[in-house]
C-alpha cells in the first residue's frame, strides 16, 4: 500500500515538473528578436517590398515567425502619425527600426540615439543630414538609398523627348514630405528652363487633394506630370495610374508599380533591390553588426519602363529611341 502511495506521490510530483518545464525552458532560450517597420504606407500595396525585405532578411539567416519578429507600424499616408508611431516602437524596445523612406527615417532619428536604424530613402541621406557620410555613417543609423530624387530631372527629360512640342509640365509632390518636395522641386525647376519648359508645381498629401491636383492639370495647360517619389504615392500606384489616364494626362512615376498598374512610364530605382540589402542589413546587426560600420549602399540599377498599352490609349507615338533604351515595354 505504501508503496502505491509513493508512486502516486512520485507522480504528481513528475507531472507538476513536467508542467514547469516548459516555462523554465522558455526563460532559458533567448528572446526572439523584434523588428520595428516603420512606413507611411498602406500594407497592401507594399506586399512587393515585404516580400524583399524578408528575402534578405532570409539571406542574413532571419525568418520571420521563427528567429525574428515584425512589429508592422503603418501611417497610412499620415505623416504626422510617425513620430507617435516610433514613439510606441521605442517604448516596446524593439532590437531594430526599419525606416522606409525619409519622414519615416527623420522620425526614428528624433526618437533614438540607441536603437539601430535601417533606412532606406530616395535622397541622399548626408546632404539632408541622416549620416555624415556614406561610407561612415556613425551613430545609430545606416541603409540603402536609391537616388531616385536625383534622377527626378531625368524624368522630365524623358517626358520632354516624347513632347518634343510641350511647353508646360507640372510636378506634383506630397508637403508632408518636405524634404524630397524641396530638393526635387529645386532640382526641376533648375531643369526647366533648359528643356524650353515653365513648370508648375502641385500638392497632395490625400486622396481629396490627389483629385483636385489632376483636375487643376487642364486649367494650368499641363501636358504632362512628374509624379515625386514618395512612400505615400508609392502605395496608390493604381490610383495616380487611373486618373492620369483618365485625364488623358502622359505622366511618369519612379517605380515599376506605376506603369503596370497603366501609368505611361516609369523610371528610377528597383526597390525589390533595395529592400532586400535592408533586409540584408537587418539581419547583419542583429547578429551583431554595428550601423556606424556599415557604409551606406547605393542601389544603382535603374530602369525605364513604358507602356504602350496606356501609350496608345493616350494617342502617343513613342519614339523609336525611347523604346530602345527602355528595360520593359508593357504591351
Amino acid at each position: 500500500m505504501a508503496s502505491h502511495i509513493g508512486r502516486r506521490k512520485f507522480l504528481a510530483t513528475l507531472g507538476g515538473a513536467a508542467a514547469a518545464w516548459p516555462l523554465a525552458a522558455r526563460g532559458q532560450q533567448p528572446a526572439v528578436p523584434v523588428i520595428g517597420f516603420l512606413s507611411s504606407a498602406l500594407p497592401g500595396p507594399y506586399a512587393y517590398v515585404l516580400a524583399a525585405f524578408r528575402s534578405g532578411l532570409k539571406e542574413a539567416g532571419y525568418v520571420e515567425g521563427r528567429s525574428v519578429a515584425i512589429e508592422y507600424s503603418w501611417a497610412e499616408g499620415q505623416n504626422d502619425r510617425l513620430p507617435g508611431l516610433v514613439a510606441d516602437l521605442v517604448r516596446r524596445q524593439v532590437a531594430l527600426i526599419v525606416a522606409t523612406g525619409t519622414p519615416e527615417t527623420l522620425a526614428a532619428k528624433a526618437a533614438t540615439r540607441k536603437i539601430p536604424i535601417v533606412f532606406q530613402v530616395g535622397t541622399d541621406p548626408a546632404d539632408i543630414g541622416l549620416v555624415p557620410s556614406l561610407n561612415r555613417p556613425g551613430g545609430n543609423l545606416t541603409g540603402v538609398t536609391n537616388l531616385n530624387a536625383e534622377t527626378g530631372p531625368k524624368r522630365l527629360e524623358l517626358l520632354r523627348e516624347l513632347l518634343p512640342t510641350a511647353k508646360v509640365m507640372a510636378l506634383l509632390v506630397n508637403p508632408t514630405s518636405p524634404t524630397i518636395a524641396e530638393t526635387l522641386s529645386r532640382e526641376l525647376q533648375a531643369a526647366a528652363p533648359i528643356l524650353g519648359l515653365q513648370l508648375h508645381r502641385l500638392q497632395a498629401s490625400n486622396e481629396r487633394e490627389i483629385d483636385d491636383a489632376f483636375a487643376s492639370l487642364v486649367r494650368l495647360r499641363a501636358s504632362a506630370l512628374v509624379i515625386s517619389p514618395d512612400v505615400y504615392f508609392n502605395s496608390r500606384s493604381g490610383q495616380l495610374a487611373s486618373l492620369a489616364l483618365r485625364q488623358a494626362m502622359p505622366a511618369i512615376y519612379q517605380f515599376r508599380a506605376f506603369a503596370a498598374a497603366g501609368g505611361l512610364m516609369s523610371y528610377g530605382g528597383d526597390l525589390t533591390e533595395s529592400y532586400r540589402h535592408v533586409g540584408l542589413y537587418a539581419g547583419r546587426i542583429l547578429k551583431g553588426a554595428k550601423p556606424a560600420d556599415l557604409p551606406v549602399y547605393q542601389a544603382t540599377k535603374v530602369e525605364l519602363i513604358i507602356n504602350l498599352k496606356t501609350a496608345k490609349a493616350l494617342g502617343l507615338e513613342i519614339p523609336s529611341t525611347l523604346l530602345a533604351r527602355a528595360d520593359e515595354v508593357i504591351e
